[in-house]
């Protein structure tokens, strides 16, 4: 089944989820900011994405660059960033089967639905 990883608060989100509505399929909606992922969950999504973890941050967030920014980070450090502080995490995601894709623009979801 696809999964949107989607806060309601982005524009760029809720474009995506309107496109995945039109697109008629079924799909589950994970509002990442209410649901606490594991790191297995988070890691998972990386791989599909086929990035590094420091790819999906938004690094632009005040959160980053006062508690992370500049500092030596491992990957799981970065993965545990993310998860302590959802925020951080690039959206939306959308997944499906062992394909994922960061819907930013947000028609970029159309290759994997």
């Amino acid at each position: 089944m696809i999964k949107i990883y989607h806060n309601p608060r982005c524009s760029k989100s809720r474009q995506a989820l309107a496109i995945l509505e039109e697109s008629g399929k079924e799909f589950e909606v994970i509002k990442y900011l209410d649901y606490n992922l594991s790191e297995k969950d988070l890691t998972n999504i990386i791989e599909s994405l086929n990035i590094t973890p420091i790819q999906l941050v938004r690094t632009n967030e005040k959160i980053w660059k006062e508690n992370y920014k500049g500092k030596k980070l491992s990957d799981k450090d970065i993965i545990k960033a993310m998860i302590d502080n959802p925020k951080l995490i690039e959206r939306p995601i959308v997944v499906n089967g062992e394909q994922a894709i960061v819907g930013r623009p947000p028609e970029n979801i159309n290759s994997i639905i």
